[in-house]
């Protein structure tokens, strides 16, 4: 058995009053909801007979039928390591706002024109705050329009098919934090934005996603030179699933990446150990990964075990995942593209070492 909320394994807490056993992280939040839910430990509190009974006539499988019967196929739905905003407001609107259960006449659809929120932009010193009107919105294709208070008009009309969107409280240093990245000519580009109000934060979230499913994953390892005998330089990178990207940034809050490294599939020649190659030197960081590709290996090192772990589950899910069409189509463009210079950065180096020689028939040229 599993946590209704967020699916984590034996579950050790309970909601008496909904029926549903949960997680203790989750029974946090429970507890705030007074006037619909109330918690016991299943090991720790005391149980009446007729609350053993209630439980055994509902349970999580009564329940997720009654809470979850009309959850849109683009509602995210948090996992246990997901930030806290995210599993608030999926619990809150399971059983608070009761937006799945089917009564609402007019269920929440969020690929409705003109969803707007007014939230703040983060620059990179963290001391310059604005407020931005931001919409989605269908004309022609799937849109987001992002517009600063002061100016008359739009900053940025950024297709769907072009953007992701993740939340990152702790790169953002605010607890409703979300990054938005989005292609622009031959970068990426990254906008941070925060809202005070958690509804509105996850409801503009999973707009997007209405539009456009997504993942990123960031951490902070850290890569060598192309010749692997330089000392390794802190990078931040981004990894976006769905592209095949692996994105590299100087700094977290930098809005243009560095470089680009294309993650095909294992059949075509691209492969993940966890293991560093002899004579590798120079980082203080000890959980090694080798990302192998047609053209050579890329040398990463992860802070601690569990972002190691995490690292290698992702990119391992992505070189098992087969190749579209449009994969091919982003493996030669990212081949062929040029880091941006930077005196000194290692990485931007290695990523030009791709673009020198890409070999089509291995690379087989290949996102919120």
């Amino acid at each position: 058995m599993a946590c209704l909320c967020v699916f984590f394994l034996d579950p050790d807490w309970a909601s008496y009053k909904l029926g549903v056993f949960i997680c203790l992280n989750c029974s946090g939040i429970h507890r705030n909801l007074t006037e619909i839910s109330r918690v016991k430990s299943i090991r720790l509190d005391f149980w009446d007979d007729d609350l053993v009974e209630f439980m055994k006539a509902n349970g999580n499988a009564v329940a997720k039928e009654r809470y979850e019967k009309n959850v849109p196929a683009f509602f995210y739905r948090p996992q246990a390591t997901d930030c806290a905003v995210l599993r608030e407001q999926w619990i809150r609107a399971k059983y608070e706002r009761q937006e799945f259960s089917g009564n609402n006449e007019d269920p929440r659809d969020m690929n409705c024109s003109g969803f707007t929120m007014l939230c703040t932009k983060l620059y990179r010193d963290a001391t310059l705050l604005l407020y931005t009107a931001v919409s989605v919105y269908k004309g022609g294709p799937f849109s987001i329009m992002i517009s600063f208070s002061q100016s008359k008009g739009p900053k940025a009309v950024i297709s769907i098919k072009d953007l992701n969107a993740t939340f990152q409280p702790e790169k953002i240093k605010h607890p409703h934090g979300l990054q938005i990245t989005y292609l622009k000519e031959d970068h990426t580009r990254s906008i941070f934005v925060y809202h005070e109000g958690t509804q509105e934060i996850v409801s503009w979230f999973n707009a997007i996603r209405a539009a456009r499913f997504s993942y990123l994953k960031t951490a902070f390892p850290t890569a060598s030179d192309s010749e692997q005998r330089e000392p390794f330089k802190k990078r931040w990178f981004i990894l976006d699933s769905q592209d095949r990207k692996l994105l590299y940034f100087k700094d977290p809050l930098d809005a243009v990446e560095k470089g680009a490294i294309f993650i095909g599939n294992k059949e075509h020649g691209y492969k993940v150990t966890n293991i560093l190659p002899q004579g590798i030197r120079g980082s203080r960081w000890k959980c090694g990964i080798t990302v192998e590709t047609p053209e050579r290996q890329f040398i990463f090192t992860c802070e601690n075990e569990r972002e190691h772990r995490e690292w290698m589950e992702a990119l391992n899910q992505v070189i098992s995942k087969p190749m579209s069409p449009q994969d091919y189509t982003t493996g030669l463009f990212v081949l062929q593209w040029k880091p941006t210079s930077d005196e000194g950065d290692d990485i931007g180096g290695a990523a030009a070492d791709i673009s020198e020689e890409p070999d089509l028939e291995l690379c087989s040229p290949g996102g919120p």
